[in-house]
């Protein structure tokens, strides 16, 4: 595959889905309609603009759309939404249906992960194949530092509400160095009170050690191709973990990329997109960008 054929980008779309009065806003490219199409999953505390690199070359050979999960961007926020990982899968399906996707290639970053599995699980008609970064079973994690201040009564909510840019910039930076700053900055500005009330009722809904070991078998029955794309330097995730995928996914591709920490798709967008763009086409079948 020529470089490019990896670097054309579509001109993307934006729209909203609605589901059971929640407005989800939606970023799209490529053939308006088609049944089948690549899904972007962003994590926490982010937004489908994760996916601006991304989205636009995947339009170049498949419809692709990415969505601002409740509670998080510019989708509603209501204090009565169920913010837990069942209940974003279950707003997923229903996101996935109402947009007339019957096979969806799924692409998940961070928290996005286990939504994006429990999805595939219980929607495993509909379920073509996945792209996981930096996130998936991970069976044993305990979470990152401020993962357990979040769950924390009080403590969480003292965090959240000091928490300033500049603190943020540090923090985030700090572990992911080759991070551009406006990214890191477009994070902070999607951070509003909103998200971070939702990351807390997010946080403390999970167990504090994650067990997988149900999910990783009903996933290794289906057996559906995985690509694992992991930045090795992730300080919130262990490396051990990518290779951990392979007990839903034992025949999965794991590719590591050495420099990146947490968001590969953003430090490090040409590795990334080296990865993860080959492995789409093989499963939309087509280079030609036939759906």
């Amino acid at each position: 595959m020529s470089q490019g054929s990896v670097t054309a980008r579509a001109k993307p779309r934006e729209h909203e889905v609605v589901v059971a009065g929640v407005r989800s806003p939606i970023v799209e490219v490529g053939p308006a309609g088609a049944r089948e199409a690549v899904v972007l999953v962003h994590g926490s505390p982010t937004s489908s603009r994760d996916w601006e690199s991304l989205i636009g070359q995947v339009g170049g050979f498949a419809r692709a759309v990415a969505l601002d999960l409740p509670g998080f961007g510019r989708a509603d926020k209501p204090s009565r939404f169920d913010y837990s990982l069942d209940g974003y899968a279950d707003f997923l399906a229903a996101a996935i249906a109402e947009l007339g996707i019957a096979r969806a290639h799924i692409v998940a970053h961070d928290i996005g992960g286990p939504i994006a599995l429990r999805w595939a699980v219980a929607n495993s008609a509909g379920f073509a194949s996945i792209v996981l970064i930096n996130t998936g079973l991970l069976s044993g994690y305990r979470g990152h530092p401020m993962a357990r201040i979040w769950r924390t009564p009080l403590l969480g909510e003292l965090v959240q509400l000091t928490l300033t840019r500049s603190i943020w910039r540090l923090a985030v930076r700090r572990g992911n160095p080759r991070l551009p700053r406006e990214f890191v900055d477009r994070i902070y500005d999607d951070y509003d009170a909103g998200t971070r009330a939702t990351v807390l009722k997010l946080y403390r809904s999970m167990e504090p050690v994650v067990r997988s070991d149900a999910l990783a078998a009903r996933l290794r029955e289906l057996d559906r191709p995985a690509l694992v794309v992991w930045g090795s330097g992730d300080p919130y995730i262990g490396v051990e973990h990518a290779e951990g995928n392979r007990a839903g996914f034992p025949q999965a591709e794991v590719v590591m990329l050495a420099e990146s920490g947490h968001w590969p798709m953003a430090d490090d967008p040409d590795g990334f997109a080296a990865a993860a763009i080959p492995f789409l086409r093989r499963q939309l079948g087509s280079p030609g960008g036939s759906t």
